[in-house]
């Protein structure tokens, strides 16, 4: 599967999109969507997202339920990971890990330690180079990659200190 990733522009504002022609399928942004049918900054248009998908969710929405999340090159170039790479390697998904630490508006990475960060750089790392070696296709094959990913920062976290220094 070859996949494209563009910017495209709508009423001037841009939108990030993801074109598979495996599946001849556009993937959009749904913040960016968002923000242009709100007029509204990245992250108020995050936040929006963030409390109509739970509105829809406590209303048994299931359109909801069929939005993964999936790789798209963020503004500043990175690519940004599914709650797999997070949940691989605390046990929790991002959103868990946040009320693990009492967070409600702040930044997760923001909030991390150094070990929480270093564990986190080597999952997304290895799941990247996993993924450069093996080009998933589609979803399913995606995730695995991440879970490989994530598998090596959920053993490097088991090693005893003394090994992990050897």
């Amino acid at each position: 599967m070859t996949q494209k990733h563009q910017i495209q522009l709508f009423e001037e504002k841009k939108v990030r999109t993801v074109w598979d022609d495996r599946q001849e399928k556009w993937y959009f942004s749904i913040v960016d969507v968002c923000g242009v049918l709100t007029d509204s900054d990245y992250q108020a248009a995050r936040k929006y997202w963030k409390v109509l998908k739970g509105r829809l969710i406590k209303e048994g929405n299931e359109t909801v339920t069929k939005c993964y999340q999936l790789k798209m090159a963020a503004w500043d170039g990175k690519m940004r990971s599914t709650d797999i790479i997070t949940r691989g390697w605390s046990g929790k998904t991002t959103r868990q890990y946040k009320q693990f630490k009492g967070l409600h508006k702040e930044n997760l990475r923001d909030n991390m330690t150094n070990i929480e960060l270093a564990l986190n750089t080597l999952a997304e790392a290895s799941t990247t180079e996993i993924s450069k070696s093996r080009n998933p296709k589609g979803f399913k094959q995606s995730a695995e990659v991440a879970r490989q990913g994530s598998k090596i920062a959920e053993d490097a976290q088991a090693l005893p200190a003394e090994d992990a220094i050897q």
